[in-house]
């Protein structure tokens, strides 16, 4: 049944990051051909000081009731009501920040009105954060799909009509606003028909939640400027243009990123108890998820070398964005590394070593700033991924360097097997498509439906054919 149960909340999490990742991709494509590159610019760049303030205001408080509320649940109650309340306070405090820091820097007025609107996002994207945080540590991640899925779809259609009316991106930032109040609203009434809120506001609770987070903050914050580093550096030493030629390659990085991220958030709270159960348990766990992703991952990457040029032109319509092929072949390069970097940040939480997680994002982001200012003034585009390679690389070392030496080595043979054996029958795909010159969107149907072939006889033959499969499944019913 605990197989079952983790399955369930993966499909759901899946489901969930899938169609905000579908969603992103689509709106991102639309923004750059009804409104351009520098649009696109503005937009993404917004975006990105709206992911590091909400972080800085809630990421570190979801992570942390995550972890206390799957060791106990009792505690619900008293973490709605008091953190949600706690959680406000930051999330104002994080816009504040937003809106100084964004009139101080040199941005034309536009781009800055874009930010100031896009920020005004959150505060109830910050307090939907605790909400999820319950689910989650319930394991009920199918009340966030319900919550949210039906929302992003929504948004999209609204979106892309506003587009169609000729509306900028200042009106596309005040409906993502009111799109993500939508979701806290439909996720508060769910979660109160499930718990009965206590409330009564607990001060030193509010006050110990905030010494104990300290060092997820510190991780969270820091965390979150070294993924949009490269963003922020573009958009002071380059221009809107940059942004979103950079931002598009990143889009097309978002299959994988979706499937990666929910996995391990699903994973976490196994991980999370499995501490007492012995650092044997641990491993086996961490080299599954690995193993897993880089099933994805890996063959995903030699696809982006072979038909990335295709894809920018199949995706965006538009020649200019071909600027960007030889930086999407180096950023897919980097999916190796951040495959280990995602499961080994979430096993050191669980053992209680977050401390090392903010040594690593530390060291990893001044690295990735000092070669943001080195690379970007002279490579511009280019520089910016070389900034990216550094700075994957870099949090990649210190992770295994960490988890070798406090808690366990990895098996990379094992790990590393059965995704080198899909990813060389697929390069065998890929080489043929590529000479017999079909139609893209044909080849892309035609690879993802082999890739799909070849995962599904891998998974019969890894659990010993049809017949044990619905053995199995027949004896847990």
């Amino acid at each position: 049944m605990r197989q079952v149960k983790v399955l369930k909340n993966s499909l759901s999490l899946l489901i969930n990051r899938l169609t905000q990742g579908i969603t992103t991709f689509v709106l991102t494509a639309a923004i750059a051909r009804s409104l351009g590159a520098y649009s696109l610019g503005q937009y993404l760049l917004a975006v990105s000081y709206y992911y590091i303030f909400v972080n800085f205001a809630s990421q570190a408080l979801k992570t942390l009731f995550t972890r206390e509320l799957a060791r106990s649940p009792e505690q619900i109650p008293v973490y709605l009501v008091s953190g949600t309340l706690l959680q406000l306070i930051l999330s104002v405090f994080g816009y504040l920040g937003l809106v100084i820091w964004v009139f101080v820097l040199p941005y034309s007025p536009d781009t800055s009105v874009v930010c100031y609107i896009m920020g005004l996002t959150i505060v109830p994207f910050a307090l939907s954060n605790i909400t999820e945080a319950i689910f989650q540590a319930q394991e009920k991640m199918h009340l966030i799909t319900i919550s949210t899925v039906p929302v992003y779809i929504l948004r999209l259609l609204v979106m892309l009509w506003a587009m169609q009316l000729h509306y900028g991106v200042k009106y596309l930032a005040g409906i993502l606003m009111i799109s993500e109040s939508l979701i806290l609203v439909i996720e508060w009434v769910l979660l109160t028909k499930m718990i009965k809120p206590q409330w009564q506001i607990k001060r030193d609770f509010m006050w110990n939640t905030l010494k104990t987070a300290r060092t997820f903050f510190a991780i969270e914050g820091v965390g979150i400027i070294a993924s949009k580093l490269d963003v922020l550096i573009l958009s002071l030493l380059g221009n809107e243009f940059l942004i979103g030629l950079y931002g598009a390659v990143g889009q097309l990085l978002q299959p994988y990123s979706i499937v990666a991220n929910s996995a391990n958030m699903a994973a976490f709270p196994n991980m999370s108890k499995a501490v007492s159960l012995g650092k044997e348990q641990q491993r086996q766990s961490t080299e599954n998820i690995i193993e897993l992703l880089l099933c994805m991952g890996l063959p995903f990457a030699v696809g982006l070398w072979f038909f990335g040029h295709e894809l920018l032109l199949f995706v965006y319509k538009d020649k200019s964005f071909l600027q960007a092929d030889v930086i999407l072949h180096l950023i897919s390069v980097t999916i190796i590394a951040s495959t280990f970097c995602r499961a080994l940040s979430n096993l050191l939480i669980a053992n209680g070593l977050e401390k090392f997680n903010l040594i690593e994002v530390a060291f990893t982001s001044a690295a990735g700033g000092l070669a943001g200012v080195i690379f970007i003034p002279q490579y511009k585009l280019l520089g910016a991924a070389l900034m990216g390679l550094v700075m994957t690389f870099m949090s990649f070392s210190l992770y295994m360097y960490t988890a070798y030496t406090r808690l366990f080595s990895l098996r990379l043979w094992q790990v590393f097997r059965r995704p080198l054996l899909i990813t060389g029958l697929m390069s065998i795909i890929f080489v043929i498509l590529q000479n017999i010159h079909l139609d893209f969107l044909l080849t892309l149907i035609i690879a993802i439906s082999a890739y799909a072939l070849i995962m599904s006889l891998m998974t019969i033959n890894q659990f010993g054919g049809l017949h044990k499969i619905r053995q199995k499944l027949f004896n847990q019913g």
